[in-house]
């Protein structure tokens, strides 16, 4: 079969392969066999593997679900009673975990710093010990909205300081950025298919400390679909999720971790960070300013500023580019205009030329200025 294949840069879904596309195609199941049991049972173990978690003390729970599901699910399931919650938030996706705190009503600590910069250690230290009835530490490990890289290790040393535990959303580094989950003192983790993996969308998974977990069944439940412990021990019981999974989405990841293996997390880390690479040069060519400075990026997305020209349009550029196979995605920063570039996904380097071949064909079809090298 011929499949038309696209470059996405954005920030997920990524490009897949054909093979994972294909690896869909398979007789109709009933997702309560034990055959498609067995499958998530080995998929359970991977995904605790990608983040180098010990099998007796680490273990991954499946949901149907994009990736804000598994920040739902953690936010609401592992916060005891009494207990407050402190969010380090310098981004959207952080927002976003305060956004379920808030709708929950569930006592929280919004601690905000600016979205272009890493989170003060200093003010984070400060803020627990003046706190100490938080429980939990929630953050994100990569800011997706500017590409900023926050120091979870450093923020995981604190909070254990403190007897909180830590959670990370790291929806948009697992996979590609190398975590150890015991090294860098990660309590949960979490991420879905469709980004690092790249698989499809509609699985997510949290990966954590299965002694926590047990203890949150004593936890406020304030959630049914998004309760962790009820998903976990519906796993343990009979190998399969509590509700009906996205059958032919397990099929492709499974395909995908195969393929993650193959790769290997260091070749495929090191492939990510050549494809950022090339898009940091092909944007300085371009003459595009980057927001978030190098030293603080996490090194998978790159926000460049909209040109100072009156013919800029974003929406012209994006067209242009998709009609021609290339997707790129607008930011998320209120304060200054921007557009993502990201190196997710199935893609190299030659990939990223033959873009900026396409961008800078775009920034000269609808007259926005370009270096004089171009015109």
């Amino acid at each position: 079969m011929n499949i038309k294949r696209n470059i996405l840069l954005n920030p997920g879904p990524s490009t897949t392969t054909d093979t994972v596309k294909m690896a869909q195609v398979v007789p109709d199941i009933c997702p309560r066999e034990d055959e498609f049991a067995e499958m998530m049972r080995q998929m359970r173990k991977d995904l605790v593997r990608i983040v180098h978690g010990d099998p007796q003390k680490y273990t991954s729970v499946l949901f149907c679900g994009s990736g804000t599901l598994n920040l739902d699910v953690c936010v609401n399931s592992l916060l005891p009673e009494g207990k407050k919650i402190l969010v380090v938030n310098n981004g959207a996706y952080s927002s976003r975990a305060v956004e379920i705190c808030e709708y929950y009503g569930l006592d929280h600590i919004n601690l905000q710093f600016p979205i272009d910069e890493q989170p003060d250690l200093k003010v984070v230290e400060k803020t627990m010990k003046e706190n100490p009835d938080i429980a939990v530490v929630y953050t994100t490990h990569n800011e997706t909205g500017t590409g900023v890289g926050n120091p979870i290790r450093e923020i995981g040393a604190i909070a254990h300081a403190h007897d909180a535990i830590f959670i990370v959303d790291t929806t948009s580094t697992y996979a590609m950025v190398p975590i150890d989950i015991e090294k860098d003192n990660i309590d949960f983790c979490m991420a879905s298919a469709q980004k690092g993996l790249m698989s499809m969308t509609g699985l997510s998974f949290v990966v954590g400390n299965e002694e926590i977990i047990k203890k949150s069944k004593d936890y406020p439940k304030r959630s049914y679909y998004c309760n962790l412990y009820l998903q976990y021990e519906y796993f343990e019981k009979t190998g399969q999720m509590h509700f009906t999974p996205p059958v032919q989405t397990v099929y492709a990841t499974r395909q995908a971790l195969k393929e993650y293996f193959a790769e290997g997390e260091e070749a495929k880390w090191a492939r990510h960070s050549r494809v950022m690479n090339a898009i940091h040069e092909g944007l300085k060519e371009l003459g595009f300013k980057e927001l978030i400075r190098p030293e603080i990026q996490i090194g998978l997305v790159a926000s460049a500023v909209y040109p100072d020209d009156p013919n800029w349009s974003f929406q012209k550029v994006h067209d242009y580019c998709y009609e021609r196979g290339f997707t790129i995605y607008p930011g998320k920063v209120t304060t200054t205009d921007t557009f993502r570039l990201c190196a997710l996904g199935a893609i190299d380097v030659e990939d990223i030329e033959e873009f900026f071949k396409v961008l800078r064909e775009a920034l000269i079809e609808n007259n926005i200025r370009v270096p004089v090298q171009y015109r």
